[in-house]
């Protein structure tokens, strides 16, 4: 179910979503994405941390349903405008084949942690990122969930 409150202080920064992110990310690589300070939830950690963070469904035709602050300012997006979009649509439609290969090798490997692509914003301005992890998200039952992706290394394009 998409969640398309802001992530605040009342919904823990929608922490038990960021909880299955992270313990996913943690048991996938073997090493925490991020630590929190002394009196911050992880979701205050993760939304307001300096790398970009996404996730999307499981659906067919993934749809986001989290982005940290970082991510939000970098695809040019308010919360409730990225929440529900289909991820597909972060990627321009001549590279969205090359992002639907880089989702099957994640689904069959578990994560990759080398992938660079070329993003767009909601403004048309295109970026590359660079080293970004993309792994599996299970929930509490180890079921699948849908997929994530940080990244910190990106750069404008003309």
């Amino acid at each position: 179910m998409l969640d398309l409150t802001v992530p605040n202080p009342a919904n823990e920064f929608h922490g038990h979503h960021v909880g299955l992110v992270l313990d996913s990310y943690q048991e996938l690589l073997g090493t925490p994405l991020l630590q929190q300070l002394p009196g911050q939830s992880l979701g205050e950690a993760a939304f307001n941390a300096g790398f970009a963070l996404l996730s999307h469904t499981a659906d067919a035709d993934p749809l986001f349903n989290y982005a940290n602050r970082q991510a939000l300012a970098l695809f040019e997006f308010e919360w409730q405008e990225l929440v529900g979009l289909p991820s597909r649509f972060s990627a321009e439609p001549v590279n969205r084949a090359e992002r639907e290969r880089l989702l099957a090798q994640v689904s069959s490997r578990g994560y990759i942690d080398d992938y660079s692509g070329v993003r767009i914003a909601k403004s048309g301005q295109r970026f590359l990122i660079e080293h970004a992890v993309v792994w599996n998200v299970y929930d509490q039952w180890r079921r699948y969930y849908g997929q994530a992706a940080c990244f910190s290394d990106w750069r404008l394009l003309p």
